[in-house]
């Protein structure tokens, strides 16, 4: 699976948990971006991601995180283990 599709995956994913069908996200899209991306949209966008990729995150790796697109290469590197 390559960042691309993964990255359409999660701009699904990120529609829906925002409920916003024209949000676009990049690379550098961080919470700051997004009004409603608070601690509660956070868990709803990693149980998704999770769901979807059939991966878990460990909370260190999360909370190091800063934008999408690390979030992105994150998921590559661990459903290509």
């Amino acid at each position: 699976m390559t960042k691309e599709q993964i990255l359409a995956d999660v701009q699904d994913i990120f529609r829906d948990v925002f409920d916003e069908e024209e949000l676009v996200i990049k690379d550098e899209t961080n919470a700051d971006d997004i009004e409603d991306w608070d601690s509660l949209a956070q868990v709803r966008l990693t149980v998704a991601i999770e769901k979807k990729f059939g991966i878990k995150f460990d909370f260190g790796e999360l909370t190091a995180l800063h934008n999408v697109g690390e979030m992105l290469d994150l998921i590559v590197k661990k459903v290509t283990i």
